[in-house]
């Protein structure tokens, strides 16, 4: 008991205890609610879907996971997993008020049936409430990644601004959990690395292979484009756009065709602009119907996606409610009806967003899936356990002294939680690449432990405890300083893909040699003296 009290009023001892309760409170918060809750977390909500029309905020990415709203009951039914709330919305009808109470308020919506297969949408994506804020990245926790690089030099201010159009444009997407980070390799050359969970490989191809320079011409003028600077509002409720009711879907040759509609609303100039060229249109005749002489086209990336009659009533009107149409087919009607919507959901993404500065090139692409990436989380930990007894075994028979085995594996353990808490609070995604660098940081932490016992216990009688703990230190700094050399190139290398590995390893390493290894240094100093002390004693009776 006496040793224990020492060793708790030991400076390097105390850092160590103040730093793990500091890392321990910012991975679980020191809200205990946090670690029994139940319910739904709302990962997204999508832009101007009924849940964000009710008043429900999609989460930032800044966001903590145990800050995110949970979602507790839908009309008054408790929801306490992902199976309560999915019978929850399956068993709504479309159009009718749902009112849903989550832990930080109550919303009133109407629900939608987007499809002919009765699906209800809400505009919300949800996973299991989370009772830590440790955040899994792609390999563990499923999606895509993909590896961008501009097709011409751009500056910094041009990059920042692609940056942020493509965080919007996967926001407004519906696409949660978006990492949108930018990355040099060691040639200089600029990339930028998006990390979406759920998406598809198809789904992110589309929307960010593509500028998306989005234009609406009547001739050869441009009347309006995309972006906020134009197009002031785009509908993507459920009365204001999907498929079109007077169009529907037909046969189309060998399979089915299916259009879609939905309203925007210009800014001012942009219906001036209109009301201008169309006032030098001549109308045309057909049957009943009048028309204006030119059509308004629509381009996406220079290719015409659709062509719109003008009604010869508009001539001169600077008109700012509008109606965009397309299409979409498939070889069944169903297919025709979920490639009309995803045309539809794209061309509303580009309008709401605008267009990209330069073209995007994709360099790599990669795609795991959620059931792959909860495989090699319970492998890893399957293997950590493994390694943590052939570590405990090995140390047990070298020194056989359970006071020497026991504060090492504590100080490993230590380390690790110190870098959880670290990841936990600057917001670090966990991949494969971070978990490697943990395992890094465990191997050498052992290594510089066993420096540490081995000189204490072997160094020369003629030196003091201190000089021999001083040794040891000198060691584990000349091999620290070495690993943090080796590490920092891989900051860039391979344009940042290892990025995660290199800061997990360096964090490790330094939070090892500057807190937990100085504290294991006084631990085995005060034990192992103590047992010199009565080494001696016995010796000179």
């Amino acid at each position: 008991m006496k040793r224990v009290e020492k060793l708790l009023r030991n400076v390097r001892v105390i850092i160590l205890i103040i730093f793990l309760a500091l890392s321990l409170v910012t991975i679980f918060s020191i809200d205990p609610g946090n670690w029994t809750a139940e319910g739904v977390s709302i990962r997204a909500v999508e832009f101007n879907s009924s849940a964000a029309n009710a008043g429900l905020e999609n989460p930032s990415n800044t966001d903590q996971p145990l800050d995110r709203e949970v979602i507790e009951k839908i009309d008054g039914k408790r929801i306490t997993n992902l199976d309560d709330y999915y019978n929850a919305v399956n068993n709504l009808e479309g159009g009718l008020t749902v009112r849903i109470k989550t832990d930080k308020g109550e919303y009133i919506l109407t629900s939608d049936k987007v499809d002919e297969n009765n699906i209800t949408y809400l505009g919300i994506s949800v996973e299991d409430v989370p009772h830590n804020n440790l955040r899994k990245g792609l390999d563990l926790a499923g999606g895509t990644r993909v590896l961008l690089a501009p097709e011409e030099k751009v500056s910094q201010e041009d990059l920042d601004l692609i940056v942020t159009n493509l965080q919007q444009r996967l926001n407004v997407y519906g696409l949660s959990d978006v990492v949108i980070t930018t990355a040099k390799d060691l040639a200089g050359s600029n990339f930028i690395l998006v990390e979406i969970a759920g998406a598809t490989e198809s789904e992110v191809r589309e929307l960010l292979a593509q500028q998306g320079k989005f234009e609406a011409k009547i001739g050869n003028e441009t009347v309006f484009n995309g972006g906020d600077k134009d197009v002031t509002y785009v509908c993507r409720s459920a009365d204001c756009s999907g498929i079109d009711p007077q169009r529907g879907c037909y046969a189309n040759g060998g399979g089915y065709g299916c259009s879609f509609f939905f309203s925007i609303s210009l800014s001012t100039d942009a219906a001036q602009r209109q009301a201008d060229v169309t006032s030098q249109l001549n109308i045309l005749r057909e049957g009943t119907y009048t028309y204006l002489s030119e059509p308004l086209t629509l381009f996406l990336d220079d290719v015409e996606v659709d062509s719109l009659r003008i009604a010869a009533d508009l001539q001169g009107r600077a008109v700012q409610e509008i109606q965009i149409t397309g299409s979409g087919e498939g070889i069944t009607q169903e297919d025709a009806v979920n490639d009309a919507l995803k045309n539809m959901k794209q061309l509303q993404t580009i309008l709401v967003t605008g267009s990209l500065p330069v073209s995007l090139e994709i360099v790599k692409m990669d795609t795991v899936s959620p059931s792959l990436g909860d495989e090699f989380l319970s492998n890893m930990m399957l293997v950590g356990l493994f390694t943590i007894l052939a570590v405990v075994t090995i140390v047990f028979l070298r020194y056989r002294k359970i006071q020497v085995v026991l504060p090492m594996i504590l100080i490993v353990l230590s380390e690790i939680v110190l870098i959880l808490g670290f990841a936990a609070l600057f917001k670090w995604q966990l991949d494969l690449a971070a978990i490697a660098g943990v395992i890094i940081v465990a191997g050498t932490g052992v290594d510089h432990l066993i420096i540490i016992t081995d000189e204490t216990i072997r160094g020369e009688k003629i030196h003091s405890m201190k000089q021999r703990i001083k040794n040891a230190m000198f060691i584990v700094i000349g091999a620290y300083l070495t690993t943090v050399a080796g590490m920092v190139p891989l900051l860039w290398a391979g344009a940042g893909l290892l990025k995660g590995f290199a800061l997990t390893t360096i964090a490790g390493i330094s939070f090892g040699v500057l807190i937990a290894r100085p504290a294991y240094a006084a631990i085995i100093e005060e034990l192992l003296e103590e047992d010199d002390e009565l080494e001696t004693s016995s010796k000179e009776e």
